[in-house]
């Protein structure tokens, strides 16, 4: 006898999906949730906390308005680590309500502790007390999320050395910030610190950053940030790392460079949060940085009744995905036929300026030999980003020559993760570039970017 249809570890974007659908199919679950809140590492250290201190300083500093009055132009001129921790609670606390209250409605049962398994179908949940409970369910879905990578060879701290988790409750602003690590969440923290007018330096080991994107919207995302003076330090890999007592941190580089600042935030990698889950006593293991391998197509993993979900499976680690995955899980686990994904989903990168992309790159077509052509807009060129003030961002789409189908829509500027989603509409539907060139978009708005472009490339596509 089973206590629970589904037990799921962790309440994060996959595990609440997962749950709520568990329970709006008719069947028992409980959540197993270690911190002392739901909503696991997107509400609480992530996604939710990083968008809401990155809204903040848009807001306090002014930055968009800056095309206007100039870059000394602040709205609030003192800004201290108080002034972002108070929305930040606000925002955690509705959220929190939100989901605590979608979770009563739907009859999801919570156990605050951490859960280890100790047999199949079995999960022990300790309590902050040290009681212990045992429960049993038909189906288990891990969905524990990451955690921050944290080398030996960084001296972290809590006071001037920090992972991605801990910068959210950062005691005071610096004057100057280190960034290891330009992959998603270093560049996010980099451009978000650089608008509260702190000296940044990012660095990362690899010549490049952001291989994903089209690399034309790199080098225009990279020609921002030298014009925002934040200073990049690539190819280089770092040797040490010294806190020393005058409360600066001073960093090494392999080609014999020293930065020295207030403050550093090591953002190389995460690892999945699995250690303690025991997993052994469920027949399952993990890769190198702590991930659990599924089948793309179910969530299962090599034990056919326990899925897997969200961060802790890799790639793409994104909120958005990992709700779609929670979703697939559990219609599986009860044999039930979700619908099948959209072939494209949307990459959304919070940094200032924002980036966002769907489909393919430039790169991944000529890859596949398509025969295609480009069109860019840029924002300056339409009348709502002169009101806006803007004078950087871009959006590019590429269309196949012979199919005229959209292939893929790239975006770097003002606004790109909600703006993503006409072109994701249009590239899953299969739309062409008639659809940009025969429709009328508002005026004035970003959206008539897509307009532009669209005419932009068909003014260079061969004729029949």
């Amino acid at each position: 006898m089973h206590d629970y249809d589904m037990i799921v570890i962790g309440s994060g974007p996959s595990g609440r999906r997962a749950a709520v659908q568990t329970a709006k199919i008719g069947k028992s679950v409980l959540v197993v949730e270690k911190g002392r809140q739901v909503g696991g590492v997107s509400v609480h250290t992530g996604t939710i906390p990083s968008k809401t201190l990155r809204e903040t300083i848009l807001n306090l500093s002014g930055w968009r308005e800056r095309g206007f009055y100039g870059r000394s132009y602040r709205v609030k001129q003192d800004i201290d680590a108080q002034d972002l921790l108070a929305r930040l609670r606000k925002t955690l606390d509705h959220e929190v309500e939100v989901l605590e209250h979608q979770f009563s409605r739907n009859g999801v049962k919570t156990a605050r502790g951490q859960g280890r398994f100790v047999g199949p179908h079995a999960v022990e949940v300790t309590d902050e007390i040290g009681d212990t409970h045992i429960y049993n369910a038909k189906n288990v879905l891990v969905a524990c999320g990451t955690r921050p990578y944290r080398p030996d060879y960084v001296p972290f701290n809590g006071t001037n050395v920090f992972d991605s988790d801990e910068i959210i409750d950062l005691p005071k602003l610096p004057r100057s910030i280190t960034v290891i690590g330009a992959g998603v969440i270093g560049v996010e923290y980099a451009t978000i610190f650089n608008a509260l007018d702190v000296a940044v330096t990012l660095i990362d080991g690899r010549s490049s950053f952001l291989d994903f994107v089209d690399r034309e919207i790199i080098e225009e995302f990279t020609h921002d940030l030298r014009d925002l003076n934040i200073a990049l330090r690539l190819g280089s890999d770092v040797t040490s790392i010294e806190a020393n007592g005058s409360g600066r941190v001073n960093t090494k580089l392999a080609n014999g460079r020293s930065i020295v600042s207030d403050m550093l935030l090591f953002a190389a990698g995460r690892v999945g949060a699995t250690e303690d889950l025991n997993l052994a006593a469920a027949g399952l293991d993990v890769d190198n940085r702590g991930r659990i391998v599924v089948d793309a197509r179910t969530m299962q993993t090599c034990v056919p009744h326990i899925y897997a979900a969200g961060d802790v499976i890799g790639f793409p680690s994104l909120a958005s995905t990992s709700m779609e995955q929670g979703r697939v899980a559990a219609c599986h686990a009860f044999e039930m036929a979700p619908h099948p994904p959209p072939e494209f989903f949307p990459y959304g990168i919070y940094s200032v300026p924002e980036i966002s992309t769907v489909g393919m790159s430039e790169e991944e077509v000529r890859k596949r030999g398509i025969q295609y052509e480009c069109g860019v807009a840029r924002f300056r060129e339409t009348s709502r980003g002169h009101i806006m003030g803007l004078s950087s961002g871009m959006m590019k789409m590429i269309f196949s020559t012979k199919t005229r189908r959209l292939l893929g829509v790239h975006i770097v500027g003002e606004g790109a993760t909600e703006l993503i989603h006409i072109g994701q509409a249009v590239l899953n539907l299969k739309g062409t570039i008639d659809y940009f060139i025969e429709n009328t978009f508002n005026y004035p708005t970003l959206a008539e970017a897509y307009k532009i472009a669209g005419l932009d490339a068909w003014n260079r596509m061969p004729t029949a």
